[in-house]
């Protein structure tokens, strides 16, 4: 195993890092950092934003080895100490990229200022969907996941009222690396942090969408209190009328929710 390296993608105003606190955010599997376009507007005046591209997705290279979600959390650390070296950080993810933020408020929660987790769980899905996914995209390519994917990442009647940013992120998924993607499947095969979730002791807000079928809100609820069994502090939000995608469907929301928590800890 390599660990695989991502880019960024600097989604606030231009100025100079340093000035405004450091809130990184992360992707749902086959899309890109226009995931977190509209939300990163709505917050880039108090924050610098920088939002991270999986491997082979968006502006971030594919990689020839499998990595695992563990080491996912050492590449955004990487990239951070590119950027601001040592410095403490926001961090919010959706769906795959929530689960890089489990594994960082494992791993790394002295570097966390506060964890945002979104459309996520301490496990997703099935070793086996995951692998026979891998395979399916690894042959085929990423085109071939589109129906389901617009299918699982909106809420009914999303696609039709925002085409331009539906359409955008679909168009992330068709560009991204089919080696990239299988290698995220397989990543997301051997995720289960469901034993670790106490030894979060960075605050964290788990959000989901009551209309996601792939991490309910249920799920959320259970990483909020895996990690207030352990002695951390943690609160579940759902959201109606949203799917898969909370940043991208409910901008005002998400943003809403991440500011007021992010003032409750720290900046």
């Amino acid at each position: 195993m390599a660990k695989p390296t991502v880019k960024a993608v600097l989604l606030s105003p231009q100025r100079e890092l340093g000035a405004k606190p450091l809130l990184v955010v992360g992707p749902s599997l086959g899309t890109s950092t226009v995931l977190w376009t509209e939300t990163a507007a709505l917050l880039g005046d108090e924050y610098d934003v920088i939002g991270w591209d999986l491997p082979g997705h968006g502006i971030s290279p594919t990689t020839a080895e499998g990595f695992d979600v563990a080491e996912l959390a050492d590449a955004v650390v990487d990239l951070v100490d590119s950027v601001s070296p040592g410095v403490n950080f926001h961090y919010a993810g959706v769906s795959l990229g929530g689960a890089t933020g489990l594994q960082l408020g494992i791993k790394h929660g002295d570097r966390l200022s506060s964890l945002s987790v979104q459309c996520t769980g301490a496990k997703l899905g099935t070793p086996e969907g995951w692998l026979e996914r891998a395979e399916t995209v690894r042959k085929l390519g990423t085109p071939v996941m589109i129906q389901g994917s617009a299918e699982r990442w909106f809420a009914p009647g999303f696609m039709d009222r925002q085409p331009d940013i539906s359409s955008r992120l679909l168009h992330a998924l068709r560009d991204a690396d089919r080696f990239g993607y299988s290698f995220c499947c397989e990543a997301l095969a051997s995720f289960d942090v469901r034993e670790q979730l106490g030894s979060i002791t960075v605050p964290t807000l788990a959000i989901a969408g009551v209309e996601d079928s792939v991490a309910p809100p249920s799920f959320a609820e259970a990483v909020a209190a895996g990690i207030t069994a352990g002695g951390g502090t943690a609160q579940a939000v759902a959201l109606d009328g949203v799917a898969h995608l909370a940043p991208a469907e409910a901008p005002a929301a998400v943003a809403e929710l991440m500011r007021t928590f992010m003032k409750e800890n720290g900046l």
